[in-house]
């Protein structure tokens, strides 16, 4: 049983080596042969070879995407839990806010949580009461799938773009799966950086290898563009500030998709670099302590909002890609690097 698993997990690797690395967009038009290189030899992205200037740094220094997919196993076999939007936050919930589930479609039919099968209509009707509603796939990552419902009477809104009925219930009738949810109202600092997205915290922890307890190991502010509305993913085009562990404040913001630089944000105009996060060591503390609650999970990303009332899970992932954690320098001599090779990862 041990060997077919192995097996399996070569033959899954092998195809997201050809699906996600070598099919992948590439963003920044690197050419032909120097894609084919980065990608043959260590296992990267095209847009890792500029992102990480691999023309004048050594490669030996960064991780590689195919690095990260390999690390997707490490909380094995618990990693499920984290990879399914439902079960994780009925496992999250026990421990801190999350975002509520209302409905979910599964092979096409609607339910909600307390009280059996629903309609579009009664999603709409719901909506109409809450006033705005996140709709995203309860299995696919960053940011795909996502759509921000609103409604101020008498309009509706996808995605800030006003629609009638009958474009909702397309929207609706067009997927198999979905999950609504509550939708979070964010903190203030969070609006003044940009208003038309939630801008999510990505905190990383990881279990001591040496004191088997938690401890955080990166963060970093992740804000929405007019470009990528609703969400703030980097892989869509949002921006990425990285935040001081101890003292909150952000550095200046990166992309992934260029290599431009950012100290104010490009719609709203807001300084970026100095902000601090309000409550910093408050957060910290309530993420730690969940995290010690799972010592079933030893590489946590967490996706978190912070409101005024505090710590709003929105998410927890079993991985987290390497371009965010190396736009600042490259980590596979430095602590995760470090991580990693404990877990075979890398060697």
């Amino acid at each position: 049983m041990d060997f077919l698993r192995k097996v399996l997990k070569k033959i899954k690797l092998f195809v997201l080596y050809w699906t996600r690395i070598v099919f992948v967009k590439n963003n920044f038009k690197v050419g032909l042969l120097t894609k084919i290189r980065a990608n043959v030899f260590g296992g990267f992205l095209a847009d890792q070879y500029e992102l990480y200037d691999l023309k004048h740094n050594d490669k030996k220094q960064f991780l590689s995407e195919f690095d990260w997919y390999r690390s997707r196993y490490i909380n094995e076999p618990f990693d499920f839990a984290f990879n399914n939007k439902v079960v994780c936050a009925e496992i999250l919930k026990q421990h801190i806010r999350v975002a509520e589930n209302y409905f979910i479609k599964n092979k096409g039919v609607i339910y909600d949580f307390y009280q059996g099968v629903k309609t579009n209509e009664e999603i709409y009707e719901s909506l109409k009461r809450e006033g705005r509603l996140v709709i995203k796939p309860f299995a696919k990552g960053k940011g795909n799938g996502v759509h921000l419902l609103k409604y101020e009477a008498p309009s509706i809104f996808i995605d800030e773009q006003e629609v009638d009925k009958d474009c909702l219930f397309r929207l609706l009738d067009g997927e198999k799966e979905f999950l609504i949810c509550e939708y979070i109202k964010q903190h203030p600092y969070a609006d003044e950086l940009y208003d038309k997205t939630a801008n999510t915290i990505r905190m990383i922890t990881i279990r001591d290898v040496q004191t088997h307890r938690p401890k955080i190991f990166f963060a970093v502010q992740r804000m929405g563009t007019s470009g990528t509305i609703p969400v703030d993913n980097g892989s869509k085009g949002g921006l990425i500030s990285k935040i001081d562990i101890e003292t909150g404040e952000l550095t200046e913001a990166r992309c992934l998709h260029s290599k431009d630089v950012y100290y104010n944000h490009p719609d709203s105009a807001k300084e970026i670099k100095g902000v601090r996060i309000p409550e910093w060591e408050k957060i910290k503390a309530e993420i730690l302590e969940v995290a010690d609650k799972l010592p079933f999970m030893d590489f946590i990303a967490w996706d978190i909002l912070i409101t005024k009332k505090g710590v709003c899970v929105i998410e927890a992932n079993s991985s987290s890609g390497v371009n965010i954690i190396q736009l600042w320098g490259g980590q596979r001599q430095g602590e995760l690097g470090d991580f990693f090779r404990h877990y075979k990862v890398i060697k």
